[in-house]
């Protein structure tokens, strides 16, 4: 299986723009810029990189944990993930440093132990935290 996103940038960096488009076209000329990228932190002006992969973080790492707590018993009645992803800019220019999950879950049944065992394996084995070179953390609540 392949997915396939597409960038068109026009200018230089700091006052240049450009659009995102991905193959389901959820984003369809999607703006991004500098500003939105490092200086807008209220996010409101267009998306950025870190922010797509904190949502593809999210995203992956509640279904994971979906898959394995059903193949354990334990269907879940709503996983609520927030992934918010640090980017650090020095002498080596911008890395991507962390990204911090927090999990609220909903799930009948399931002990406090097997559940913090399910999300451990989950933020491991994701593909996107496979795929991320940096620290990843997991606040996770069972509710």
């Amino acid at each position: 299986m392949k997915r396939h996103a597409t960038s068109i940038w026009k200018g230089d960096v700091k006052t240049g723009s450009g659009v995102l488009t991905s193959q389901s076209e959820i984003l369809n000329d999607t703006p991004y810029n500098f500003s939105g990228r490092f200086s807008d932190e209220e996010g409101k002006n267009g998306t950025n990189p870190e922010e797509l992969i904190a949502a593809a973080h999210a995203g992956c790492f509640n279904m994971a944990l979906s898959k394995m707590l059903s193949e354990a018993g334990f269907p879940p009645e709503e996983l609520n993930t927030k992934a918010t992803v640090t980017i650090t800019v020095g002498e080596g220019g911008a890395n991507i440093t962390h990204s911090h999950l927090v999990l609220k879950a909903k799930i009948d049944n399931i002990s406090s132990e097997k559940f913090e065992e399910l999300t451990e394996k989950a933020k491991a084995g994701c593909p996107v935290s496979k795929v991320l070179n940096c620290e990843i953390s997991l606040d996770a609540t069972l509710n």
